[in-house]
């Protein structure tokens, strides 16, 4: 067999996207043939060397899980409890796999999460290149002008790099949905902020052609394979 990288390696096993096997691997979790090992790039031969997370042995991967869950405001996208944010979304779903979420929702905002241990598929939708369609619900402390709407759907920069345009729909007065094919950090947040008009909520309700469907705040369901697929096609 040839050598793998190491974020590589761990990914396929279900410990973590390619990117947070590396933040792992900078952090000295992971060791190989008993030495720990914080330089990226680092390549292993999965069939001699043995490759521990956290002092276990990586087994082999667990079978694929794909999660989607409406998440509540107040928890945070973390696999860790801490003082600070003691309610985590992992809590709310029950499955025995050892799954993370795919990419982030920060702590206020609510709506469709997706969790996985399939690391491909993680690295893929979390990639720059990555450019398919997110969907948010906007509320806004007082009314958005329709000038304010045509500045953000042109794109704003963010700390001086320019951002693609979005598709906006008016719902009422401070209510819109914003259509992003891309998703830089906090991003909606911090455009609105930019532009003077605060976010009050703000809700993911689809990703590509996913949606939350009928599920409640706190609830979770498996996807079906028709929207693995799809998902997969990105």
């Amino acid at each position: 067999m040839s050598l793998l990288r190491l974020n590589k390696y761990l990914a396929e096993h279900g410990i973590a996207s390619r990117r947070e096997a590396d933040v792992l691997i900078k952090a000295g979790k992971v060791k190989v043939n008993g030495r720990f090992v914080t330089q990226l790039g680092v390549k292993v031969d999965p069939e001699k060397d043995l490759i521990k997370f956290d002092g276990k042995p990586v087994s082999p991967k667990e079978k694929p899980v794909y999660i989607v869950l409406n998440k509540p405001s107040g928890f945070v996208c973390s696999s860790k409890k801490t003082e600070l944010d003691p309610k985590i979304a992992l809590d709310l779903i029950d499955v025995k796999e050892r799954i993370y979420s795919i990419g982030r929702l920060d702590k206020e905002t609510t709506g469709l999460i997706l969790f996985t241990n399939d690391g491909e598929l993680a690295n893929r939708l979390t990639h720059p290149s990555f450019e398919g369609e997110k969907e948010y619900e906007v509320i806004f402390y007082e009314p958005i002008k329709d000038s304010v709407i045509r500045r953000l759907e042109k794109g704003v920069p963010l700390k001086g790099e320019p951002t693609l345009p979005m598709k906006i729909k008016r719902l009422a007065a401070g209510r819109v949905r914003i259509t992003l094919r891309e998703g830089r950090n906090r991003q909606i947040r911090r455009l609105c902020q930019k532009v003077g008009c605060p976010v009050k909520a703000l809700k993911r309700v689809r990703i590509k052609k996913l949606t939350l469907g009928p599920l409640r705040a706190g609830e979770w369901r498996y996807l079906t394979l028709e929207e693995i697929r799809m998902l997969k096609s990105a």
